[in-house]
């Protein structure tokens, strides 16, 4: 079995010093299945509107990327539009309109259910531990979060985070988290707190990848020009997932070539707006850029 992702698909408006574009495909789901799909085939469990296009869930197809679980409910798809300034590692959301993600409660496929690899993106805790429970047995399961489950669903995403494997977060969500100023601590306490691997996403500085036998740091892919952040974070969580669905096992190696490949991933989505890269991306491509970040990083 493929990769299983569970997540938002999206219209975003989204501005940059770089140019203003409205009503693009975005969405977690999205993001991280364009990034996932040169590793492994993945399926989507998702909902949009009546008014999403059928060449987008076309394209999807032809990408080996599943729609079954992609659910057409009736109203609009939801919507997300936001603004970057400065350094550009902070979206200022300017307004959110869930549509028909407000009511979303995931049903898993039959077919699906037997996923081994299964990524819980950016939703509700307890809507992502209602899917862990749909799913069986899981080998592997990834898990992002953010600052306002943090803060208004605590007890839930205890709860969910105890029977994840690896747990996507960003420094700030890392230090809310945890009750900790400093990453290292924070990396342990969160280890502490029931997931196996925590990987603490730290924009242009880097990662921070941390179990109870694993300690690793690298860099981000050095560039010139970010275009737009928008889905970077989804992106890595997508080559890491899927790198790591291949993998023969998950050990310290294979888990520090994963985020490698994430943080590729994540340094083409940014190059331009909405998915726009990543569906230009080649697989040679990836594999340059990977030679290049190992020549820049080695001493």
């Amino acid at each position: 079995m493929g990769i299983l992702v569970i997540g938002s698909v999206a219209f975003d408006s989204v501005e940059t010093p770089y140019g203003r574009h409205k009503d693009v495909l975005g969405g977690s789901a999205i993001y991280f299945s364009l990034s996932a799909r040169f590793f492994n085939v993945v399926d989507i469990v998702a909902c949009v509107g009546e008014d999403f296009p059928k060449e987008f869930i076309a394209m999807l197809k032809a990408r080996r990327i599943g729609t079954s679980g992609l659910e057409v409910l009736k109203g609009k798809t939801f919507r997300w539009e936001a603004r970057y300034s400065g350094d550009m590692n902070q979206a200022h959301t300017l307004a959110t309109h869930l549509n028909v993600f407000k009511g979303f409660i995931p049903k898993i496929p039959a077919l699906l259910r037997g996923s081994q690899y299964l990524f819980l993106a950016n939703i509700d805790p307890g809507l992502q531990d209602d899917v862990l429970r749909q799913v069986k047995r899981p080998e592997f399961v990834g898990c992002d979060t953010m600052n306002h489950w943090i803060t208004e669903k605590p007890r839930e995403l205890d709860k969910l985070i105890k029977k994840v494997d690896m747990l996507f977060v960003n420094d700030s969500e890392a230090r809310q988290l945890s009750s900790e100023s400093n990453l290292l601590k924070a990396a342990k306490e969160i280890i502490r707190m029931g997931p196996k691997i925590v990987v603490i996403k730290k924009g242009e500085h880097g990662l921070i990848l941390y179990s109870r036998n694993v300690r690793f740091m690298a860099p981000a892919y050095l560039l010139e020009r970010v275009n737009d952040p928008t889905g970077a974070g989804d992106s890595f969580a997508g080559g890491t997932m899927g790198f790591l669905s291949r993998a023969r096992r998950i050990n310290a190696a294979s888990l520090r070539r994963a985020v490698i490949y994430g943080t590729i991933a994540a340094s083409f989505t940014v190059e331009d707006f909405s998915v726009n890269r990543l569906l230009r991306l080649k697989r040679p491509e990836i594999e340059a850029r990977l030679k290049a970040f190992r020549s820049l990083t080695r001493f």
